[in-house]
């Protein structure tokens, strides 16, 4: 019995991580359906990676950051991304 939970326990984190992966490399596909390379891939990932830590530029009251502070968010946004 502890196996069977112990089994369906991982099974779920594991299905559930893979399907919470939804970042920029798994969308940096061509229109054709191909995986993008070279400096379509590298600027796929910068605008996508901007795109992505832009949204996420809220200050603790809400509202959105400006100036210095919102360009220290995003440098390290999106070197840690």
């Amino acid at each position: 019995m502890r196996k069977f939970f112990l089994i369906a326990a991982l099974t779920t984190f594991a299905a559930g991580s893979a399907f919470a992966q939804d970042s920029c490399e798994t969308k940096a596909m061509g229109k054709d359906g191909k995986p993008l390379a070279g400096a379509a891939k590298t600027s796929f990932m910068k605008k996508c990676m901007a795109d992505s830590c832009a949204a996420k530029a809220v200050g603790s009251d809400g509202k959105k950051l400006a100036g210095a502070a919102k360009t220290s968010f995003m440098k390290k946004c999106e070197a840690g991304t």
